[in-house]
């Protein structure tokens, strides 16, 4: 099983690029099982996240071909509509498939999602929307089983909470639902809008989009499209954060800057002073960097993705601060890692309490999640001696040639395998 050796000490400057948004570009490709047209999705990063759902649209009937940064789907074989559990239960992300296939072929056999590292994120309000359009769903042999052989039908649903991946398999479904479909709490991350002007480019009728409200006017059918996947905000915000860390001047570029406006507005109470240009962030070195407590929340707020890169962040920040986890119950697993390399942090039911400046020394580390991966990354960045970082096939689901745009900066990663004994 792959790692990563970690030299601390390398301070990073110079520029870095930022990839796809992985969370753009999943319900982008579930998207793709509502024509019969070809679809063309460009700056799609190679993460394993993607390549699973490539692999569900294939087991769907669907072919993939990826060349220079872009993949063509054809939906080709209609009649198959079976996400099987070796699939889905690698990736919860794959539930996306539920509203398109009920929607375009009317039936749907997508496997239960299994439990999460991060927390319990149920899909009963996804299976109870879908219910209001006019969907029978049962479970069966560990398999959530929808039928809609008349057709999908509009309604007026309000989300009981915010839920992203809900507001996307309901956004797919009621594209071609009969009437109109008004979707009330939805959530508004830049991945929603940027899934629902696909539609639109496709022929969908949407109005509301970027707000809590969606209001869909069912249209007979959609057509094909080459779509741009948006820039990967989290992705960029965790290189802004490494550069605050241990940067001596890093700009990140083809980034969106007004998707990290709440973390912009946190590190400036942190004393770091990013600058923002057109499609560019500049981290300048940082003199100084003071703890700031932060709470996460729904976008607009401060992203839960990048709560434990910015609870590295605050192990060098000089003072104490408490960073909340609103949104997920059970994300603090990289505290424990941290902790082993010598940062001073409680845990008190849903806040850290950080103490710094510390001085970290490397040891080996394993990783819970894919965020929690970035932020033992980072701190190996600045630990004294070798990090060795375990279990990173977290990492590469959702970074893309992490070690090769970090050592670009000027870091020292090295990937290996150990061998089987070791």
């Amino acid at each position: 099983m792959e790692r990563f050796r970690i030299v601390g000490g390398r301070r990073l400057r110079g520029e870095v690029t930022i990839s796809g948004a992985k969370n753009a570009a999943l319900p982008c490709l579930a998207a793709t099982l509502l024509t019969r047209e070809p679809v063309t999705l460009s700056n799609l990063p190679r993460v394993r996240d993607i390549l699973t759902m490539e692999k569900v649209l294939v087991t769907l009937g669907a072919t993939c071909h990826h060349e220079n940064g872009s993949t063509s789907v054809l939906a080709g074989d209609v009649s198959a509509f079976h996400a099987p559990y070796e699939l889905v239960s690698t990736m919860r992300a794959s539930i996306l498939v539920l509203g398109p296939l009920l929607a375009s072929r009317r039936r749907a056999r997508v496997a239960l999602p299994g439990g999460c590292a991060i927390g319990a994120r149920p899909v009963d309000l996804h299976l109870a929307a879908l219910a209001r359009l006019g969907a029978r769903l049962f479970l069966e042999h560990g398999d959530i089983v929808a039928e809609a052989p008349y057709g999908l039908h509009g309604a007026d649903i309000t989300f009981p909470r915010i839920t992203v991946t809900g507001t996307e398999n309901l956004l797919m479904a009621a594209t071609l639902a009969r009437g109109v479909t008004v979707l009330r709490n939805c959530a508004r991350e830049p991945e929603v809008a940027d899934l629902a002007r696909m539609l639109v480019a496709m022929g969908a009728r949407i109005q509301g989009i970027g707000s809590d409200t969606l209001e869909i006017h069912g249209v007979e059918g959609l057509a094909g499209v080459h779509h741009r996947v948006i820039p990967d905000r989290i992705e960029a915000g965790t290189y802004v954060i490494a550069a605050a860390l241990a940067g001596d001047g890093v700009r990140v570029r083809a980034c969106e800057p007004a998707h990290l406006t709440a973390l912009l507005a946190t590190l400036g109470e942190a004393g770091v002073a990013v600058e923002v240009g057109e499609g560019f962030l500049y981290v300048p070195p940082v003199t100084c960097l003071a703890a700031t407590s932060v709470t996460t929340a729904e976008y607009p707020g401060f992203a839960t993705d990048l709560q434990a890169q910015y609870l590295t962040l605050m192990t060098q920040a000089q003072g104490r601060c408490r960073i909340r986890e609103a949104i997920f119950e059970n994300r603090f697993q990289h505290v424990l890692e941290l902790k082993r390399l010598g940062a001073r942090i409680e845990v008190e039911g849903d806040c850290a309490i950080v103490e710094g400046p510390v001085t970290l020394d490397g040891t080996v580390v394993m990783a819970s999640d894919l965020r929690a991966s970035a932020a033992l990354v980072l701190a190996g960045l600045v630990a004294r001696g070798e990090t060795i970082l375990q279990r990173i096939y977290h990492l590469d689901r959702g970074y893309e040639a992490m070690e090769a745009k970090l050592n670009a900066l000027g870091a020292e990663i090295h990937r290996f395998n150990p061998g089987p004994y070791r």
